[in-house]
């Protein structure tokens, strides 16, 4: 099984304690960073334990990409904690183990609306998102996504958030041409987190990512 290490990443904002899985694949590797729904917010690194993937992960054998999984506080959200995300990473990153060219972003519900905003924040800095039953905030516009490939899960029957508004999201990513694979669950609730990250195919998915260019797309010279 994986071998999960508890650590607290200290910021001006106070601590987030973070899951780290590291893989033995050759370095530079692949990094997943996995940001949570509301309901595993807290100080209880225990809590994100229960659901995927942090469960998948450490239950697996071992990974090919290194995972990072942080818990929020009660009441914050993500793009609150962004900067504070980014360091963790970069700072993981300088020992030579992560590839900065494959690091991908994922969230379930809360953490899926964070990484788009995030995602959309920092246009370039990842190589891949996937979303699982979270909205598309509004500050998360098409143009600022542009050229990053996206995997969406979703259920038809999710009553906190309908298909149609993520399919909306879906063809204007598109249509700008953004790379964009997304699976329904017609019977899907919103809990089909371990179901979406259990896809056998996601993990391939999620390896064959790479960012193409050190400059962000729509701020290239």
């Amino acid at each position: 099984m994986s071998t999960l290490e508890r650590n607290t990443w200290l910021t001006s904002r106070g601590p987030l304690p973070y899951l780290l899985a590291r893989t033995a694949a050759p370095k530079p590797a692949p990094a997943l960073l996995f940001l949570h729904g509301a309901r595993d917010r807290g100080h209880d690194l225990d809590l994100l334990l229960r659901w995927a993937p942090p469960r998948l992960v450490a239950e697996s054998a071992g990974l090919p990409y290194h995972f990072i999984a942080p818990q929020l506080p009660e009441g914050a959200t993500w793009p609150e904690r962004a900067d504070d995300l980014l360091s963790l990473v970069d700072t993981l990153a300088a020992s030579g183990t992560i590839d900065p060219a494959r690091l991908l972003i994922a969230g379930f519900s809360l953490g899926a609306a964070g990484a788009w905003e995030i995602a959309a924040r920092h246009p370039g800095r990842f190589a891949g998102l996937v979303a699982v039953s979270g909205r598309v905030p509004e500050t998360a516009r098409p143009q600022d996504l542009r050229g990053l490939p996206v995997r969406i899960f979703h259920g038809g029957s999710d009553d906190k958030l309908p298909a149609t508004a993520i399919e909306a999201h879906v063809e204007a990513l598109r249509l700008q041409g953004n790379p964009v694979a997304y699976t329904l669950y017609p019977d899907g609730d919103h809990f089909i987190a371990d179901r979406a990250f259990g896809d056998p195919a996601l993990e391939g998915w999620l390896l064959a990512r790479r960012r193409t260019a050190t400059t962000p797309p729509d701020r290239a010279a």
